[in-house]
């Protein structure tokens, strides 16, 4: 588990690529402190397993699923990612609770600046965008941001300056592709009502932002 904020940028060092997998190796500093053979790392918002390590680099295994569903395809030798270890009980929560599991790929399509902020619009699949709701939590790339607009097309949201030196997503151009990871309160909250008091499933039509909000689960 994951806060989503971002200890350092690392570069990718080496890939080394099977027919579907591949294995990554990546030049950090910070996330190599305490480091342990089977310790997890969310890179650029994907959990992976820490396979091999020295002073100066960490290497993971990237299976054929997580190949497909995530941006983690694109990256090359000299790559930019956002690193993070996992959470330790005790300490301050300052993001929100991340699992490194992706639930898509969103396009990034327009970047505006405004004063000292700079907003992003990104694209995003529909089984993604269900769960994105307007003030609530995300992961972009494993980074913790607010929603701060979204739609059946898009959702935005807006990076003040920190967040632009301390991660990867400022130096991503239009069109490229971000990991996205929702809240997941609201896949708990959908699976509980689509299943009915003995556990049967249910239909999933009538669960949409609108029930949400009449219910109180969402303002």
């Amino acid at each position: 588990m994951f806060t989503g904020l971002i200890e350092e940028i690392g570069v990718v060092q080496s890939i080394i690529r099977a027919s579907q997998s591949a294995k990554i190796t990546i030049e950090a500093n910070q996330v190599l402190q305490d480091i342990n053979l089977g310790d997890s790392i969310s890179t650029n918002g994907v959990c992976l397993t820490v396979t091999a390590f020295n002073h100066y680099s960490f290497s993971v295994d990237v299976m054929p699923e997580t190949m497909r569903k995530s941006n983690l395809n694109d990256l090359k030798s000299g790559s930019k990612v956002n690193l993070e270890r996992a959470l330790k009980l005790g300490n301050r929560l300052g993001g929100h609770l991340v699992s490194g599991h992706i639930d898509g790929v969103g396009i990034i399509c327009t970047l505006e600046r405004e004063d000292n902020a700079t907003w992003v619009s990104i694209e995003a699949p529909d089984d993604v965008l269900r769960y994105i709701v307007d003030k609530g939590s995300i992961a972009i790339d494993g980074i913790s941001l607010t929603v701060a607009y979204v739609d059946d097309k898009i959702f935005k949201v807006s990076i003040i300056p920190m967040t632009k030196e301390e991660t990867t997503l400022l130096k991503k151009k239009r069109g490229e592709k971000v990991n996205i990871e929702c809240d997941i309160v609201g896949k708990y909250i959908e699976k509980f009502f689509s299943l009915g008091e003995l556990g049967e499933q249910k239909s999933k039509k009538d669960i949409d932002i609108k029930f949400l909000k009449t219910n109180g689960y969402v303002n």
